[in-house]
């Protein structure tokens, strides 16, 4: 496996792409630079959500609820994989079978890594332990192209406000009217090694970026669009160009990016990428790319953007999504 890196971006509009729980439930915001922020940790989550239930793989992290609803804590989640009922000779044993057994079977623990509490009996005595791996595939916190707005919105619920009240009760909410953002993330193929990720899971990854953000159909989240989704292949272990999210800019007619609503009002600006793709071409296996047909960039078409790859002497692929 080589190293690779991945640029995506997608877009919201009226919806809030991840609320704050400690502020109201508020779209995350860089108060500084008015720059809306979506955790790494919500990004992965749309992505296991849409490799179990659109694409029926096994994920470790995940919201487990037994007969009494009680949601298993993680210790009672990794003895769900004990090939031997939780019961072990010693304690490396427990570690090696829970470990084997958590990355044949948990796609994300492959792509993401995690820490993996151990508690289990080793012969009549409960032992206590634990095994943290390293995911391969890390992402930036998301950040906003454009400074952003939040909205405050009132409205009329459909109920009562208690028993034999006849006033309804009210409903709020924050949105943003629009938000672009990119997430930047890196496939560390020395990681890959020790948990034994696969390329297959590599291309489930991209069809999870892309299609799982596209099928997040929730009432705060409807309204997200993929944009445009690149992967830079390396054929140097070690190598990457990095930072590729501060590499992109967005253009546009207005005074203010708080009066974008929509992406047909904007353009990407791709020239600091494509300076850095052609300084460092020799260092590139392959780009692979997938792009919404609503998005337009800077001074190329999309077509003439392909070109400007393959003439740098880089085999360029359109994913399969």
């Amino acid at each position: 496996m080589n190293r690779s890196e991945i640029l995506f971006l997608y877009d919201i509009v009226d919806a809030n792409p991840n609320g704050d729980p400690l502020d109201g439930n508020k779209p995350r915001l860089d108060e500084e630079t008015e720059i809306n922020i979506v955790t790494d940790v919500r990004f992965k989550r749309t992505i296991r959500d849409y490799l179990h239930d659109f694409k029926n793989q096994g994920i470790f992290i995940k919201e487990i609820q037994d007969k009494n609803g009680n949601i298993q804590d993680a210790k009672q989640r990794a003895n769900d994989y004990s090939s031997t009922e939780g019961k072990y000779d010693s304690l490396d044993e427990a570690k090696n079978d829970l470990k084997n057994c958590i990355l044949n079977q948990c796609i994300d623990v492959r792509l993401f890594g995690a820490t993996i509490p151990i508690d289990v009996k080793v012969g009549k005595t409960n032992k206590s332990s634990s095994v943290t791996l390293t995911g391969p595939v890390q992402f930036r916190m998301g950040r906003s192209l454009n400074k952003v707005e939040i909205q405050h919105i009132k409205g009329t619920g459909a109920f009562a406000s208690g028993k034999g009240k006849d006033q309804k009760t009210f409903r709020e909410e924050y949105i943003l009217p629009y938000s672009l953002i990119g997430f930047y993330g890196i496939v560390n193929e020395n990681a890959a090694k020790e948990t034994k990720l696969k390329e297959e899971d590599i291309y489930l990854l991209l069809d999870g970026i892309w299609n799982g953000t596209k099928n997040l159909i929730s009432r705060s989240k409807f309204g997200q669009s993929p944009r445009c989704l690149i992967q830079i292949e390396y054929n140097e272990n070690n190598f990457f160009i990095g930072d590729l999210n501060n590499k992109i800019s967005i253009s546009h007619d207005f005074e203010d990016d708080k009066k974008l609503r929509k992406i047909s009002e904007l353009d990407v600006d791709l020239s600091a990428l494509i300076s850095a793709i052609e300084e460092n071409r020799d260092k590139i296996n392959k780009i692979n790319y997938k792009f919404d047909s609503d998005i337009e960039f800077k001074d190329y078409s999309m077509a003439e953007l392909i070109t400007k790859f393959k003439d740098f002497g880089i085999e360029t692929s359109e994913i399969n999504l």
